[in-house]
Order: structure tokens, then sequence, then C-alpha cells
């Protein structure tokens, strides 16, 4: 165990090298930067804009601002907004709780009902019941996102029944404690289901394949030959082997956690990490962007490793040796 997180940790190094030098790369490589608007601004001398430059240091070679940018990553600076002039990593930090709320949120109302769901079609396949959420399913999973955030909003204004948009109400700072997070909650109820409907429905459909396919295998048959209930073959045996992709899929979830939302934040101006590196990318504010890339990074990097501890905790299968050369 110890070997293998050491060796998975060293591997990662590299990778958060590759992965963060390409993404500064790309971002040096767009024609402009964000001053590029402010020269053209009458209101900024040529002065002002030089001393921007210096201070940001994007009259530097590519190379030595990348470098410059990991040696403050390093000490846990991750440099400093150029469109909004404080720190990255404050930033971010303001922005995390709305994302990760909703994007929790969300995943946890999508597995929650997708896989007991996909449960229950799989044993009852080629039913009435099947036939429905299947559709149901395969409609969830074609509908983008965004599209069925401005349905939900336009739902909300014909009804009245939820806030259209935003993260808490106008009047938020005046509330007692109880009514904020009752106002928070009631802003998250439509975000969290458009991302938990499209999430549900693909867990459904693979849910539901994995079962089938075991289901029929060599070694449920001869769990049913030793008179074993249908519900313990179920529950014991099958479900069991069919939460191999499963666990993989939570650990790269961890990494959609901070822009999995992002269409849907942008949508419904909600004021999270989607929209926000959104608009730094779209600025070209590229510490931010950097910031935001390295987070992900991490989050997926982690998330992955978190994912191989989890199969073989599950799958008795695998062991440590396989999944570091997987």
């Amino acid at each position: 165990m110890s070997r293998f997180l050491f060796r998975r940790l060293l591997a990662m190094i590299p990778l958060l090298v590759g992965i963060t030098f390409i993404s500064f790369l790309a971002m040096s490589l767009v024609p402009g930067d964000f001053l590029s608007n402010l020269k053209l601004d009458p209101r900024f001398s040529p002065e002002v804009i030089r001393q921007m430059e210096a201070q940001f240091g994007l009259d530097q070679p590519l190379f030595v601002r990348y470098v410059k940018w990991m040696w403050g990553v390093l000490h846990l600076d991750l440099g400093i907004s150029i469109q909004y002039r404080v720190p990255v990593a404050s930033l971010i930090a303001s922005r995390a709780f709305n994302t990760i709320i909703l994007s929790a949120s969300s995943m946890i109302f999508s597995w929650a009902l997708a896989i007991p769901i996909g449960i229950a079609v799989a044993v009852n396949q080629n039913s009435i019941w099947d036939r429905i959420l299947s559709f149901l399913a395969f409609f969830g999973m074609s509908v983008p996102n965004f599209f069925f955030a401005f349905l939900m909003m336009y739902f909300a204004l014909k009804t009245g029944w939820f806030p259209i948009g935003g993260t808490f109400s106008v009047d938020y700072s005046s509330l007692d404690a109880w009514s904020k997070i009752a106002d928070r909650v009631n802003h998250l109820l439509l975000p969290v289901f458009v991302l938990g409907v499209a999430g549900m429905a693909g867990l459904m459909r693979l849910m539901r394949s994995q079962i089938i396919e075991i289901k029929n295998s060599d070694f449920v048959r001869t769990a049913r030959a030793k008179g074993l209930s249908e519900r313990v073959v179920i529950y014991k045996h099958v479900l069991r082997n069919a939460l191999n992709p499963f666990v993989t899929m939570a650990g790269y979830s961890l990494g959609d956690l901070l822009g999995g939302a992002a269409l849907v934040e942008a949508v419904m101006n909600l004021q999270g990490l989607g929209l926000l590196l959104l608009n730094a990318v779209r600025s070209l504010d590229i510490y931010l962007v950097m910031g935001s890339v390295l987070m992900g990074t991490v989050l997926l990097l982690v998330g992955n490793l978190l994912a191989d501890i989890g199969l073989v905790a599950v799958d008795p299968r695998v062991d440590f040796s396989s999944v570091s050369e997987s």
C-alpha cells in the first residue's frame, strides 16, 4: 500500500508539470492579453500599461513567466488575478464553496436515485417500467444541460415557485442564520435538479447494463443453484461485481467538482467557479485560469488515486500491483 501510494504520488509530479505547462503555453499563444483592451482606452497611458505589464510579468518570456508561476505554486501562491487585482487563491476560495455545494448536491441526488432505479429496471428487464424509464434516461442524456437550465428557468418564471437564477436573494445579508440557509437551499433546488437529471440518466443506464450482464454469468447461476433467494443473489453477488465502474466514476467525479457545472452556472447566474473560469478565459486572465486548471488537475489525479484504492477495496480480484500497471 505505502509503495503504491509513493509511486503514484511521484508520478503525479511530471503530469502536473506537463498539464500546467501546456495550459500556460495555450493561454500565452492566444493573440493579445488582458491589457490589449486597456491599450485602446485613452484613460490608460502607455506608461501605465508598461507598469502593469511589469507588475504581472507580461513583458517577460513565456518560459520565465511559467517558472516564476510554478515557484509561487510551490510556496502556495497562485499569483494575482489581472482582472480582479486580488490573489487567485483567495478568489477561488471565495467561489469554491458555491460550486462544491452545487456539484456535491447534484452528485448525491443523481447517485441516490440512479443506482436503485437501475437495479429495479434491470431486475424487471423488458417490463413496461423498464421501457418508460429507459426512454426518460435517453431523453435526459440527449438534452444539453444549458438548454435544460433554460427550460427550468422558464418554468420558474411561469410558476413563481422557484427563484429565477442567482445564488441568493437581494435581501440575503439582512436575513437571520436559518433564513439564509433556507434561501441558499431554495436557490440550489433547480440547478441541482438540472445537473442531477443529466447525471442520473447516464448512471441509471450504466447500472442497468451492468446488472443485466452480470446476472446471466456462470457464478450467478451457481448461486441460484445453491438455493439462494433472488434478492440475495442480486444484492450480495451481482451488485458487488457491478460496482467497479461506479467506483472509478466516483473518483473521476472529484475532478468535476470545480468546473463540471460551468454552463449551468453561466445560464443561471450562479456565483461559482465555473462562471469565474469562463470569465477568466474570455478576458485572458492567465493566472486565474492557471489556478483553476491546477486545482482541477490535482482533484482529478487525487480522484483517480482514490478510485484505484476503492477498486482494491470492493473487488478481491484486484490488487495494488494491477492498478499501478493499468
